[in-house]
């Protein structure tokens, strides 16, 4: 496993452990107090935990190096991970929703102690606290499975706060049903979490452009020995960056040249877009293409 992938794997590692530790204040609290609600909110903790084991596991498959039947190597399968932290945001939004058709049906009075209030301030700095760090260092180190699993934090987040202003508008007189509506904006900032999180991954596996064509083509023409390049493309993710295109340049040039030249272009597309990208090069000569040349 290379440094970048152990330094997410330690990420994830703290996520986890940071989860069970909030999930074990509130079990413990919970059964101290006898509070059903806390305590169900403590076993629902734990399930949280099971995004990072999901992380941990794409990120050890993903560190794979390249081999015979993967060419291009694992990196994918972190995809597949973020993906599948996005499923479990749409199932905790379905959750909630459910949950809060039930007490339209069934009402009761939510049970509302001091010891509640403090259990979902300490939540929330704890989700706060560890949703920052994931996204940042999802953000350094490139990690589409931090960044995501970040977002899936935010959602705990939301459900925190919501609970937390439920809690203290009802202690302030107002109605109970206010838990419920705020149940409702949860479901549906989670499941906006959701989506964000299965739009980046998405747009990963259908390899999605991951460079703009027009910045690539200014890069190209800047050399003189380039006279056009078209069929762009370019995919991946910011730590591996694949682009290929159709080079005409001058007949005139060697192989030597001309292979030095596709090395110069990479690095220029290092230094200026990506120093991840790997370049792939289709040569034609200048004559081959004369007057016939495509956008």
């Amino acid at each position: 496993m290379d440094v970048n992938f152990k330094s997410i794997s330690r990420v994830l590692w703290l996520a986890l452990f940071a989860n069970l530790t909030a999930a074990a204040m509130k079990i413990f609290i919970g059964k101290a107090i006898g509070s059903a609600s806390i305590l169900a909110d403590g076993f629902h903790s734990l399930t949280d935990g099971s995004s990072n084991v999901i992380g941990l596991i794409g990120v050890k498959f993903a560190s794979k190096p390249v081999d015979k039947c993967h060419p291009y190597g694992h990196r994918k399968f972190e995809t597949l991970a973020g993906l599948l932290i996005a499923v479990m945001l749409f199932i905790i939004g379905i959750n909630i929703v459910s949950e809060g058709v039930y007490r339209i049906i069934n009402p009761a009075m939510p049970d509302i102690t001091l010891e509640s209030t403090i259990v979902q301030v300490l939540a929330v700095l704890i989700n706060i606290g560890i949703c920052t760090y994931e996204y940042s260092m999802g953000k350094k180190l490139k990690s589409g499975i931090l960044i995501s699993d970040s977002i899936h934090k935010r959602g705990d987040i939301f459900v925190s706060l919501g609970v937390l202003a439920a809690i203290i508008s009802i202690k302030l007189g107002l109605p109970p049903m206010l838990d419920l509506i705020a149940s409702f904006v949860v479901a549906a900032l989670i499941f906006h979490a959701a989506y964000e999180v299965f739009k980046y991954n998405r747009d990963i596996l259908v390899d999605r452009a991951a460079v703009d064509d027009e910045e690539i083509r200014r890069i190209c023409l800047d050399f003189n020995e380039i006279k056009d390049v078209y069929r762009i493309r370019s995919r991946g993710v910011e730590e591996d960056i694949h682009v290929d295109m159709h080079i005409i340049m001058d007949h005139a040039l060697s192989i030597e040249e001309s292979h030095e030249l596709i090395h110069n272009m990479e690095e220029k597309m290092r230094i200026k877009l990506n120093k991840n990208v790997q370049l792939f090069a289709h040569i034609e000569p200048q004559n081959s293409r004369e007057g016939k040349l495509c956008n």
